[in-house]
């Protein structure tokens, strides 16, 4: 890992600090649930401006990680180099995820482009936690975005996870399952075939959370004006 710069640390939470605004923490709360503990009230155009001028270091971002607040943890998720995850690190990461941003911005800014991640979404759809779970589930969404030649079998192992959580009326749960199903079909034409078939098994199920992802994911999967990708580009690229 890099070497974060004498008192850089205290440079940056010195920065959080002066651009802090409760109003924007009370807005957050109201709109999106975002806890009012350990927030400071910035908007993520703020946090990307700030990630871009520190640029990759990951000693900083551990550092920021372990200070709690809310907003230096997602100023972590963008300055962390995913080349320097591990394991260890993803397991002991997620367990502090309580909202959906802070979930979404480490799978997304980090775990989908590590192949440690394709075991993590087993591991934690498993789980009983709330946010645990959605982690797992971003991830086999957006897998496919940091790993573009991955063939479809891998999603072979993923549908059965589908069936099993789609009766999970938990909101971050059933959003995210949602979310894995539309992204794995828009990924080339025989994933779209597949997820078709499998939201069709999914309105056979008398459960109104399955049945709300199926209809939800049918009107994205099913629409002639959706975009449906060629990945992987040396099957469907030609």
């Amino acid at each position: 890992m890099t070497s974060s710069m004498p008192n850089r640390l205290q440079h940056v939470l010195k920065h959080l600090h002066n651009l802090a605004n409760p109003e924007v923490v009370e807005r957050k709360a109201k709109k999106f649930g975002i806890p009012k503990t350990n927030s400071l009230g910035l908007t993520m155009e703020q946090i990307k401006l700030i990630a871009k001028e520190l640029g990759k270091d990951s000693k900083l971002a551990v550092e920021l990680i372990e200070t709690e607040i809310y907003e230096a943890r997602l100023l972590a998720s963008k300055i962390f180099n995913k080349e320097d995850l591990t394991s260890e690190l993803m397991d002991e990461w997620v367990q502090f995820f309580d909202t959906w941003e802070i979930c979404d911005a480490f799978c997304m800014e980090i775990f989908k482009y590590s192949d440690l991640s394709y075991d993590k979404i087993f591991e934690w759809t498993h789980s009983k936690e709330e946010f645990v779970k959605r982690a797992g589930y971003v991830i086999m969404a957006t897998y496919g975005q940091g790993h573009k030649e991955a063939p479809n079998e891998i999603y072979d192992a993923c549908f059965p996870l589908v069936l099993r959580d789609a009766c999970d009326d938990r909101n971050f749960v059933k959003k995210a399952v949602n979310w894995a199903l539309r992204q794995i079909g828009k990924r080339n034409r025989d994933l779209q075939k597949r997820c078709i078939e499998l939201c069709h098994e999914l309105l056979h199920l008398d459960d109104k959370t399955a049945n709300w992802i199926a209809r939800n994911a049918l009107r994205e999967l099913e629409n002639p004006k959706t975009k449906i990708r060629r990945y992987p580009q040396s099957v469907y690229g030609i």
